[in-house]
């Protein structure tokens, strides 16, 4: 349905909101009515992109085979996912789930030791399934379940990530401070 269509439908919306996308297509959240087939309750539960991207997160962390956290991870540029990842063994290995937890059997807290630890993180996978692939990633946005670890900062800044959007806070004061120093926004999810 174009603008004109809708307008002639009921259209709640002021103004022309083709300018609100690239595409010339009506973005309008407001501008579906109930005949539209979606009904306004559809209109009113459809996610902001912070949650859209997020949810898909969320998605692909339950792929993880980490016994001690799920984490998923999306790769974003300009609206359109380039790369997912999630934590597990690498390809081919047996999973964590299959073999144990060495972090696990020496009492390792998060965010120290991560040399032990079989299993490569979210945002690891999800940087080289993009260089895999022949995806460049400088420039985009990560969405990711939990906060970055250090390991994980410093890939994530020589690979040019701009933005990185996460859920659970990770302790790991140093990823932090890094990516501050980078220049990388560093934004907490809030789900309200």
């Amino acid at each position: 349905m174009d603008c004109e269509e809708r307008l002639r439908n009921g259209c709640a919306r002021d103004g022309c909101a083709r300018a609100d996308r690239e595409d010339g297509v009506c973005g309008s959240e407001s501008s579906l009515t109930a005949g539209s087939g979606r009904g306004l309750a559809a209109v009113d539960a459809r996610p902001g992109w912070d949650r859209y991207f997020m949810e898909i997160a969320g998605v692909v962390a339950k792929r993880s085979t980490c016994l001690r956290r799920q984490v998923g991870a999306v790769l974003v540029y300009e609206k359109r996912i380039l790369a997912t990842g999630y934590n597990g063994a690498p390809t081919g290995l047996p999973h964590c789930i299959e073999v144990g937890c060495l972090r696990e059997k020496l009492g390792v807290p998060p965010g120290e030791r991560h040399e032990l630890c079989r299993g490569l993180h979210a945002e690891q996978n999800a940087l080289i399934q993009a260089a895999k692939y022949g995806i460049p990633v400088a420039g985009s946005t990560l969405y990711t379940t939990a906060e970055p670890c250090s390991v994980c900062s410093k890939m994530l800044i020589n690979a040019g990530i701009r933005k990185i959007v996460f859920g659970e806070e990770y302790p790991d004061e140093l990823g932090r401070q890094m990516l501050k120093e980078a220049g990388v926004l560093v934004e907490k999810f809030r789900s309200s």
